[in-house]
């Protein structure tokens, strides 16, 4: 049973080509606890769209190389995952939106305690988000660029 994590407040919502050359996919970050230590890195469920294998997709782009391996099993992957999410907030791509304050539930995949600090955030949290005002959730699903919809 999947663990479901709450929480409300800023939440970046950008599209992802996860795998080359045309599977995208809606990817969200935020964060919750004390001073934000902990990331939300999540996707947006689309009808008729594949889930997104989070830690998978970060495997492919083999993130050891950038953070090593010395952080124990998924540190590298975290870190990556972390990355994209606080970088698409600093420097927005286009189609990003960005939720001022947004409720939202969080069905965890898989939770990462980091060795070290890693982008402010000392724990991951992954898995399949919703936004529980539902306009948000529809301005998100918006975000899955043009193409991708034309494949389903």
């Amino acid at each position: 049973m999947p663990r479901i994590v709450t929480g409300s407040g800023r939440v970046t919502v950008l599209p992802l080509l996860h795998t080359w050359p045309d599977r995208y996919g809606v990817l969200t970050y935020t964060t919750s606890g004390a001073f934000g230590d902990t990331a939300i890195v999540a996707y947006v469920p689309i009808p008729d769209i594949p889930d997104m294998p989070l830690m998978d997709i970060a495997a492919r782009h083999q993130p050891t190389r950038l953070y090593g391996s010395a952080g124990g099993a998924g540190f590298a992957e975290a870190c990556w995952l972390m990355c994209v999410g606080w970088s698409g907030r600093l420097i927005r791509k286009p189609g990003a939106v960005e939720l001022a304050d947004a409720a939202w539930s969080l069905e965890a995949d898989a939770h990462i305690q980091l060795f070290k600090t890693m982008y402010g955030h000392d724990q991951l949290h992954i898995g399949r988000i919703t936004l529980t005002n539902p306009e948000l959730m529809a301005q998100a699903r918006a975000v899955l660029p043009v193409p991708a919809r034309s494949l389903v």
